[in-house]
């Protein structure tokens, strides 16, 4: 899979060799999530990474204890600077972690409606922790939404966002939000089962279903990582469907190659293909 997916970037880059993803995430110091993540999965899949940090975190690889975002006016500023300046080909929106953070991406959103955008609604840690309070979650869906392309929550996210229970009702209701395509992830629940099944809702109706085999293991960063590879396979131009479809691969192998740093959740390996080619 991995020479077959590089290949197809050698031989279908549009515009340039390392086309620019700008994401909006949280700094994770243990190294395993938000913008290192990002850019550790921005590099493997040779996209040039830039970066606005959205809020500081305290955290390790077993929770988030504590939250510092950036003011709006000084994550604004870092933004527009940014997209001033350099060809932004996707956006990635990662933790979000304060309402008025929310309210400033979707002033940029709102100013560069062209440049697709893939977000990541995370409302929890993996550890638990509760990461947006209910006021930042409705601007999520009503500001946020709306202007993305591809979102990622998984089934409790999705749970949250739709205010339902069934995983299909969470998926259409989502649709109607505005999105082209939501992606709910299914690793967080039937923990016994030996699968877990992914699936894609479409603004045409459509329902896909992908079935990767289980990992024994917790991980720390997964979400990111999937949005983040799906962020780059769009801004090397590549269709919608098929960068999510090459993305959760992409993602698998990554938990599959998953190494420990801490006492809680494994980082996954997001340059496995370096050691396999090697």
């Amino acid at each position: 899979m991995v020479k077959r997916r590089f290949d197809y970037l050698q031989e279908n880059i549009m515009d340039t060799l390392r086309p620019v993803v700008l994401c909006f995430s949280g700094h994770d110091p243990c190294g395993g999530a938000g913008i290192q993540a990002d850019i550790e999965v921005l590099i493997s899949h040779q996209c040039h990474a830039a970066s606005v940090i959205t809020v500081l975190t305290e955290q390790d690889t077993q929770d988030v204890k504590n939250l510092s975002p950036q003011t709006a006016a000084q994550f604004s500023a870092q933004a527009r600077t940014v997209l001033a300046d350099l060809s932004v080909k996707a956006i990635k929106i990662g933790l979000i972690g304060d309402y008025a953070i929310a309210l400033a991406i979707h002033a940029l959103l709102l100013e560069h409606p062209t440049i697709p955008v893939i977000l990541d609604p995370i409302l929890a840690a993996g550890g638990g922790a509760s990461l947006a309070d209910q006021r930042l979650t409705d601007a999520i869906v009503e500001l946020l939404l709306p202007l993305s392309l591809i979102i990622t929550p998984n089934r409790q996210e999705a749970r949250q966002l739709s205010q339902l229970v069934e995983v299909n009702a969470c998926g259409e209701a989502l649709i109607t939000k505005g999105c082209q395509y939501v992606l709910i992830t299914g690793a967080d629940e039937d923990t016994e089962r030996p699968v877990v099944c992914n699936r894609l809702y479409q603004a045409d109706k459509r329902l896909d279903s992908f079935n990767w085999d289980r990992l024994p293991g917790r991980y720390h960063g997964s979400g990111c990582t999937l949005a983040a590879s799906i962020a780059a396979l769009i801004a090397h131009g590549m269709d919608a469907f098929i960068a999510i479809n090459e993305a959760q691969e992409y993602t698998w192998n990554t938990l599959n190659a998953a190494y420990q740093t801490g006492r809680g959740q494994l980082n996954p390996n997001r340059l496995f293909w370096v050691e396999n080619e090697g």
